[in-house]
């Protein structure tokens, strides 16, 4: 998607707007005896007013009276009761515009929570279509390069804008919190992520998001920032002239 576009909506309309991430099982886990990962949590954030909703397995269990001890011989169960949760809620909200990071195929993305609602209640998910489907890693492509952040991208950029979340987990991490049975963990890493997510998006509209880029969309932003734009706007607009006109003049002489 078109950055500007976006946030110009995003910024306009921002009820219409839904952030959403997940955990699950290891996506490359010899564990899984060839079937696809089980989902451990989902988290919606509703970009207008913050508020988060999780459908979390630790919480399905303990709404249905199931024992922690007894979480792994009912996971099909649980993990159903989730899914129904979950798409009941998306069920009046296919329209609205769904921002997420690179859930974008069957290994994870919208294909794979469709998948496993198939394969364990046999109907098809209420599905969001594809056109309202936003990949913030995209936008963030298209403002600020390809080079916006180094390998693991998510990571990295988090580093830049602030300390690493200490609920963060990365896919080593959640990996590990599923054998434990660590649910509460995985889906508080979720949460973390959903709200860096909200964080960048806002940052990215008052232009002060830091990144490793050295686009165009970053000379602009790090020149919004800096601490004579004030002033060159000031100035520029009392004589009318672009504010960035002046501070290009001003770095190369």
């Amino acid at each position: 998607m078109e950055s500007n576009n976006f946030l110009k909506a995003a910024k306009r309309h921002a009820e219409r707007y839904f952030i959403i991430h997940y955990s699950s099982q290891s996506l490359y886990d010899d564990e899984q005896q060839g079937l696809s990962p089980r989902i451990t949590s989902i988290v919606v954030r509703h970009l207008a007013t913050g508020q988060t909703v999780s459908f979390a397995m630790h919480a399905v269990a303990e709404e249905l009276g199931i024992a922690r001890e007894n979480i792994v011989q009912r996971y099909d169960q649980i993990e159903s009761e989730l899914l129904e949760r979950f798409y009941e809620f998306v069920r009046d909200r296919r329209a609205q515009n769904w921002i997420h990071w690179n859930m974008r195929n069957l290994v994870y993305g919208f294909e794979h929570l469709e998948h496993r609602y198939r394969a364990l209640l046999h109907k098809e998910a209420p599905q969001i279509p594809v056109e309202v489907r936003i990949n913030l890693s995209d936008v963030l492509k298209d403002r600020y390069g390809s080079d916006y952040a180094p390998d693991p991208r998510m990571i990295n950029l988090m580093k830049m804008n602030g300390d690493l979340d200490q609920r963060f987990l990365d896919g080593a991490g959640e990996a590990e919190a599923f054998r434990n049975g660590q649910f509460i963990r995985m889906n508080s890493s979720t949460m973390s992520k959903v709200d860096f997510f909200a964080h960048v998006i806002k940052l990215m509209e008052s232009g002060k998001l830091r990144t490793a880029a050295s686009s165009l969309g970053a000379w602009v932003d790090r020149l919004l920032e800096s601490r004579g734009a004030k002033t060159v706007a000031l100035i520029s607009g009392a004589i009318g002239i672009p504010a960035a006109l002046i501070e290009f003049f001003a770095l190369v002489h």
